[in-house]
């Protein structure tokens, strides 16, 4: 019996030791990570060296890649000709990726320098043949649904004063909140986070509404890649840094709904695991100590959060004759994903933020789910109800 025992008590032990590893860097991941930040953050508080400002403002291509945007592009140039910038130095540039619209047409007409008439194949396509075309020395980048604050560019540029600057995104603000869509509340918590990082090692990620690059350190990425996601951590492997400008501000509408939101996210995640391992995210080569701690908390757990719940449920499960602690833990976890479910029913705020993680989270397994079925698609679609 002792000798039978054994093995199972062993079973025990790994479960009880899976349970808590995968509880614990959930917990790390959303909660203990910011903390962390914040501690290094004091422990390595020095003032940040001045930069003599240049005599002349460089010349900047904007670009803006555009997919069917014939309601939004002319607004959209008007936008970036009013920004408070040289108009000899500013050079703008509409790619338009195979749209059977009129936003060639409507982009002319609305002052664009040069619109590039390019055949469908993917927004990634579409920004490399801008880069190529453009003439500026730095190559920012807009979505065609964003508006810029008109001291936007100034502020976004000015990191590359100096020269370890490679890449630099701003802030995006999301308006028209009267949804059920949370993702307002929780980007600034996420803006909170990379504006740490920024500070620290540089940022793991940025956003597609309003970013810069500059054009020596330009890569032209493959379809499955995305900038905001693949510059920063390609760049790091390159020795420069990326980072954070709050004071750079951009808007856009937001996803009125749930279900739209985790519509886009799920899209957005399909070509996430190529980056992941095919364009060496993964890979430690190249990484400073400081951003490879940082790309692991914030990026690498945050896309294994899902099957880090799966597990932490099925460990639970099979634990529950072991104490009233796991009993506990598995009632949390059961009362959430009641929370989640009846979210979509009323609007009490728990509710909907249990709703909210839920749907969020599940976007990145069904996107990988989609990526192994369908493969990776280069073409982009438009978020329904952002225009």
């Amino acid at each position: 019996m002792a000798a039978k025992g054994a093995p199972e008590a062993d079973n025990r032990l790994m479960l009880a030791a899976l349970f808590w590893l995968s509880a614990a860097l959930i917990v790390y991941t959303h909660l203990g990570y910011p903390l962390a930040l914040r501690v290094l953050l004091a422990l390595r508080r020095r003032p940040r060296p001045s930069l003599r400002a240049r005599d002349e403002l460089p010349r900047v291509s904007l670009i803006v890649a555009a997919y069917d945007e014939e309601e939004v592009i002319a607004a959209k140039v008007a936008n970036a000709l009013a920004l408070d910038y040289p108009r000899d130095q500013l050079e703008l540039i509409v790619a338009s990726d195979g749209s059977s619209d009129a936003t060639v047409e409507r982009a002319r007409e609305a002052g664009a320098d040069l619109v590039l008439e390019l055949p469908r194949g993917g927004k990634l396509a579409a920004q490399n043949a801008a880069a190529e075309a453009a003439s500026g020395e730095i190559l920012a980048f807009s979505d065609a649904n964003s508006a810029w604050r008109p001291d936007a560019l100034r502020e976004l540029i000015a990191p590359f004063l100096d020269p370890a600057v490679g890449y630099v995104c701003g802030q995006v603000r999301f308006t028209d909140a009267g949804g059920d869509n949370l993702e307002g509340a929780y980007w600034r918590y996420e803006m909170a986070v990379r504006e740490m990082e920024s500070s620290l090692a540089g940022i793991t990620a940025g956003n597609g509404a309003i970013y810069a690059v500059r054009t020596a350190a330009y890569l032209p990425l493959g379809p499955s890649a995305s900038h905001d996601l693949s510059f920063p951590f390609e760049l790091a492997k390159r020795g420069e840094r990326s980072l954070y400008v709050p004071a750079a501000r951009a808007e856009e509408k937001m996803v009125p709904t749930l279900e739209g939101e985790l519509a886009r996210k799920r899209r957005m995640m399909v070509g996430l695991w190529d980056i992941v391992v095919g364009e060496r995210m993964i890979s430690p080569r190249g990484y400073r100590p400081l951003y490879a701690f940082q790309l692991f908390s914030h990026r690498l757990l945050r896309y294994l959060t899902p099957f880090l719940h799966l597990l932490a449920f099925l460990t639970n499960l099979l634990l529950l004759d072991q104490g009233w602690v796991y009993i506990a833990t598995y009632a949390v976890q059961l009362v959430v994903i009641a929370a989640a479910i009846l979210g979509g029913q009323f609007r009490f705020a728990p509710f909907r933020f249990a709703r909210y993680y839920s749907m969020t989270t599940l976007s990145i397994a069904a996107g990988l789910w989609d990526r192994f079925r369908h493969g990776s698609p280069a073409a982009w679609e438009k978020a329904p109800g952002t225009r």
